[in-house]
């Protein structure tokens, strides 16, 4: 019984599983993952559409953030990834600068702001971003950052499979809560 609830705690948790990269990312990895980060905007605002601001007030798990919060988590990540992008593009091995997200998503805008806000920060962000990962030279993707928090260095082609999952694992959060809550 215990080990069912941890594994029910952990599929809520990460509903599409840990970020698991391949071992060798090919050209195909690549493009499928600008594929996802093309089209999340679209996608996280079809995956809000309708809902209450009751609704949105709601957490996606026991512990977790609110949906609001989700929405508002991914525009504040996902700005930070594109300037890890672009620092990795014009800098060597650039030390990034790592942030509290669970400390941003209790600021009062994550906490209350209309989410139509991130929704269009979103998809400005993800155009930009698109625009540039489809223009890197395929030596450029082996360009990296390091990140001080977990002392790790890591190569654009990696970076880009771990948004790309990101942006499925957020987005999967609000989609299966709402089939859970019947909306």
């Amino acid at each position: 019984m215990i080990k069912f609830i941890i594994m029910v705690a952990e599929t809520l948790r990460y509903p599409i599983g840990k970020f698991n990269p391949p071992e060798q990312i090919t050209e195909e990895d690549i493009s499928k993952w600008i594929a996802i980060i093309e089209s999340l905007p679209l996608k996280m605002r079809e995956s809000v559409n309708g809902l209450t601001s009751e609704q949105l007030e709601s957490p996606y798990r026991e512990g977790g953030w609110t949906i609001r919060q989700v929405v508002h988590h991914m525009a504040d990540s996902h700005m930070n990834a594109y300037i890890r992008f672009k620092l990795a593009l014009t800098e060597d091995n650039p030390t990034i600068k790592p942030y509290l997200e669970e400390k941003w998503a209790e600021q009062i805008e994550a906490r209350h702001g209309q989410i139509e806000m991130s929704l269009r920060i979103l998809e400005a962000l993800h155009h930009r971003w698109t625009v540039v990962l489809s223009n890197i030279y395929s030596t450029d993707w082996k360009r990296t950052y390091y990140h001080p928090e977990n002392k790790k260095i890591t190569s654009l082609e990696h970076a880009l499979g771990l948004y790309a999952w990101h942006s499925q694992h957020h987005l999967a959060h609000i989609l299966n809560y709402r089939v859970g809550k019947g909306w």
